[in-house]
């Protein structure tokens, strides 16, 4: 049994005060006012490790040319069988930044360029290769894309949409296909006259609701359009329930469809922030578009969508929240438990509670000011930071 004293621990869903996190390799075993073995270390702050529910790292990676990234896929509008991981390098050099800044696991998605990009990979950020850095036990998700992204990639493979209207229409005319085949299969139990590809099979699964959508959009009224499309396939049939998260929504700056998505128990996936608004579907982008979110209880977690913001930086978007009147408890949940039940993931991370994972952040003072840093790290149970120089 390991122990680490924290002067002030941040759980993840409240604070306490001159107390143990008490960890048997992977997992914690309590957290306490008592050490339950040997004391690693004390420390002024400790937190959860903090969780990116958006981005891109090891697909845009740092110090290569732009032209090799591999966040989109250009030769086709509608990727359901590709899956983000495949396109993950472990050796991008962002992922060491962001392990000393407290940032120990993504969920790397595919861009935004087509109507349907591809599967999510929920990782750990310390995996010495895609494949351990994988978190199996993690839903697999599907990376959706409205407005002005999908309708800017004309030059790309493929049948492309010029309008919003003609990104739906695409993705309409997928949905009613698949639709069709299953009423055919209904009918003909033996299937001789159906071909049910796998890409049939992922689409019937978004139709019923047991892969979620990620739907990257920023705008009021293409979230209303995207109530609409899902609204549309309910009514056809009782059984299929689209599910999905907003992911940036960015531009909102009114209160109403934030209430709307509380109402219909859809998550929010909010970001990034302090980047330049780079595009006319983010002319009202503001920091102070957060009390929207706020204001409305609608679930939320953040994001850096990194390389949009670099990873290493998602802590310090939320000093937004807290000129908002949250506290530094409630803003540290936004990036460790919140995020990780967005992800699915919150039965192992996200808060430090016996069970769960022994990933967590050390600090030598109050994070939320600007001369504190990390200064241990801990990923299920095994120090990442710094690590232990190699004896020669």
């Amino acid at each position: 049994m390991l122990s680490i004293k924290g002067t002030v621990i941040y759980t993840g869903k409240q604070v306490l005060k001159d107390a143990f996190i008490n960890f048997d390799h992977k997992s914690i075993v309590d957290v306490s006012t008592t050490s339950q073995g040997e004391i690693l270390g004390e420390y002024p702050v400790i937190t959860p490790a903090f969780i990116d529910p958006h981005c891109h790292i090891g697909m845009c990676r740092a110090g290569e040319p732009s032209n090799d990234e591999e966040a989109n896929e250009k030769m086709d509008n509608f990727l359901t069988l590709a899956n983000a991981l495949d396109s993950v390098q472990m050796d991008d050099v962002s992922f060491s930044d962001s392990i000393e800044a407290g940032i120990l696991y993504s969920c790397a998605l595919p861009g935004s360029g087509n109507i349907l990009g591809g599967g999510s990979a929920v990782i750990r950020n310390y995996g010495n290769t895609t494949s351990n850095a994988l978190i199996e036990e993690a839903p697999i998700s599907i990376k959706a894309a409205l407005g002005y992204n999908p309708m800017s990639t004309r030059e790309w493979k493929g049948k492309r949409p010029y309008t919003r209207m003609g990104a739906l229409a695409l993705f309409r005319e997928k949905l009613y296909a698949v639709t069709k085949k299953m009423e055919k299969m209904a009918k003909d139990t033996e299937n001789k006259d159906v071909d049910f590809s796998r890409e049939d099979e992922i689409l019937r699964d978004i139709l019923y609701g047991k892969i979620l959508l990620r739907v990257h959009v920023h705008k009021t009224d293409d979230i209303e359009s995207f109530l609409r499309f899902t609204d549309e396939f309910k009514s056809i049939h009782s059984d299929y329930n689209i599910r999905f998260t907003i992911d940036h929504a960015c531009d909102v700056h009114k209160i109403d469809i934030f209430q709307k998505l509380k109402e219909r128990n859809i998550s929010v996936i909010y970001g990034p922030m302090d980047s330049l608004a780079y595009k006319v579907e983010l002319k009202h982008e503001n920091w102070k578009n957060v009390r929207y979110l706020l204001e409305s209880n609608v679930s939320f977690g953040l994001m850096s969508d990194h390389p949009v913001i670099l990873q290493r930086m998602l802590l310090f978007q939320l000093r937004w929240f807290i000129r908002f009147g949250l506290n530094t408890q409630q803003a540290i949940e936004i990036i460790t438990a919140k995020n990780a039940k967005i992800l699915g993931i919150d039965t192992f991370l996200g808060t430090l509670e016996p069970n769960k994972w022994a990933s967590f952040v050390c600090w030598n003072g109050d994070p939320f000011d600007l001369t504190s840093y990390p200064v241990t790290v801990y990923g299920e149970g095994r120090l990442l930071h710094p690590l232990p120089e190699i004896s020669q």
